[in-house]
């Protein structure tokens, strides 16, 4: 993923509580393609951009409770 990409998924990742780091594969450069790794540092770009989609996918759910 470019660079702003990768922010976009960052924040989805924070705000759905989503575990993992968005880092560029070249640390020296920041223009380069982009990857998520879980704390143990493997790759795991494509089932945190599947869980960003999921997440993104679902609505929250609003109710009213009328009562009398």
């Amino acid at each position: 993923m470019d660079t702003d990409t990768a922010f976009e998924v960052y924040a989805a990742m924070r705000q759905h509580g989503i575990a993992g780091t968005v880092t560029p594969v070249t640390p020296d450069d920041p223009e380069s393609t982009w990857i998520v790794l879980d704390a143990g540092g493997q790759d795991v770009t494509a089932a945190a951009l599947a869980r960003v989609a999921a997440a993104r996918a679902q609505r929250a759910e609003r109710g009213f409770i009328v009562t009398r």
